[in-house]
Parts: structure tokens; C-alpha cells; sequence
């Protein structure tokens, strides 16, 4: 299982939300290449980059950070937000970008997002389904924009409609465990293996520690998304790169 630190964007700066929330956030006084640098100069294969302006309203707000990031790191960049048409894949792809992150367009227009799968390829697309977890089912149901509209998809219906689209890569985030430093949703992350075999998932939302990191390898996603964790010295750098020279 492959460790991806997690970079968030709002306003031009670092920071982290509290269960998705846009009106409880948390700032880190560390611009975004900095901090990128950081990670890839520790052994990160990868780096997960959210401009969550973009995600919110729908266009690409911290762009410049973006590219400054990309340009800052050896390994690869998977980014996202505000990815909504075309040009928005192409802009990212275009800055350095080695992996697009598709959020709503996949719950809201489905048939775009295999029409991306297709012509990008399914090496350079992620598709970020975030999920909240109610009811006494315990059934996970889609959220979209940035996490501030609900939908009536379930996270396995939607999973379903990619069915013979090439889907690689599925980034699956528990909103309700995000930056709460709650623990991650082992339960629900094993049960997405063991449905979607074919498919590498990537978990997040929750990681407190190292031993949250071996529970999730033992689920048998392909990585684990860090943000809050590391950003807050919970997960030390020897630990950290324990885990990113095992991936």
C-alpha cells in the first residue's frame, strides 16, 4: 500500500477541513511546493493536491499553486478541483499534472466521465466519490461540490455505471471522518475490495497514526491518503518513510 501525503488548497493557502466543512478550517503556515517537497524529498511516490476553491465552485482557483507545485517535485502529481469540462482536464494535464481527479462530473454526469476514461486513459483519471455514511444501513451515499450537496447515489451504484469503462483508479473519502482524526472506515474500504477487485482504491479520511496506515494496508487498498495526520506530527517522518520505502 502506497502512502500519498495530502495537500489541500483554499485561498492560496495549506489547510485542512473539519469533515468537509468550509466554515472550520485549519491554515498551516507552509505554501503547498514547500510542503510537496517536503514529501517527495522523503520518498512520496505521490502527491495528492486539492484546489478546494475550485471544488466548491466549479473553476480552478489556485492554479498557480498548482503548477508550482508540480514543477517542485520528482514524483508524480495526481490534482483536482473544479474539474468539471474538458478544458479543465486538458489545463491540468497541460501544467504537469500526471493524474486528474474527477469529483462531481462522475456522480452527476456519468457518461462524461467514461468519455474521459476513454480518450485521457484510465492511468491519468481518478475518480474522487466521497461518501457519508448514514442511516441504520450503514450504506454509503454520494456527496458532491465540494461536499455541500447531497445526492441519492450510492457509492456502489455509482461504481456500478463504470462497469467495462476501463476504471482504474477510485479515490473514496469518508466526509464524516475527514480531519476528525477519528480513525479511517476500515470496514467500508475492505468491502470496496472485495467488491471492485479490478480496481485500485485509494482511502482517506480519518488516519490518525501509523497503526490506522497498517489496518488500512490489511484492507488491501492500493494507498492511503494522509493529510491531517502528517500536517499535525502524528505520523512522524520515520514512520512515514517506514511505510513509503515498504510500498
Amino acid at each position: 500500500m502506497k502512502v500519498i501525503p495530502a495537500i489541500d488548497i483554499k485561498d492560496g493557502r495549506c489547510v485542512r477541513l473539519f469533515k468537509g466543512r468550509f466554515d472550520d478550517v485549519t491554515e498551516y503556515a507552509v505554501q503547498p511546493a514547500e510542503l510537496a517537497t517536503r514529501y517527495s524529498d522523503l520518498g512520496a511516490r505521490w502527491i495528492h493536491c486539492v484546489d478546494l476553491d475550485g471544488a466548491r465552485t466549479g473553476r480552478v482557483g489556485n492554479l498557480n499553486l498548482v503548477i508550482e507545485t508540480a514543477s517542485a517535485i520528482s514524483c508524480g502529481l495526481q490534482a483536482g478541483g473544479g474539474v468539471r469540462h474538458d478544458a479543465a482536464i486538458a489545463r491540468f494535464l497541460d501544467v504537469g499534472v500526471d493524474r486528474v481527479v474527477v469529483g462531481s462530473v462522475a456522480v452527476e454526469r456519468p457518461d462524461d466521465a467514461r468519455r474521459w476514461l476513454e480518450q485521457v486513459g484510465a492511468e491519468r483519471i481518478v475518480l474522487a466519490l466521497d461518501v457519508r455514511i448514514d442511516g441504520a444501513d450503514a450504506t454509503p451515499m454520494l456527496v458532491t461540490r465540494g461536499w455541500t450537496e447531497g445526492s441519492s447515489t450510492s457509492l456502489w451504484e455509482a461504481l456500478d455505471r463504470f462497469a467495462g469503462a476501463g476504471l482504474k483508479h477510485v479515490l473514496c473519502t469518508d466526509i464524516g471522518r475527514d480531519g476528525a482524526m477519528t480513525g479511517p472506515a476500515v470496514e467500508l474500504y475492505a468491502e470496496c475490495v472485495g467488491r471492485y477487485p479490478a480496481i485500485q482504491f485509494q482511502a482517506s479520511g480519518g488516519v490518525r497514526d501509523a497503526g490506522d496506515l497498517s489496518a488500512l494496508a490489511e484492507t488491501g487498498v492500493s494507498a492511503a491518503i494522509v493529510g491531517k495526520a502528517l500536517l499535525d506530527g502524528r505520523i512522524s517522518d520515520e514512520e512515514l518513510v517506514t511505510f513509503l520505502q515498504s510500498a
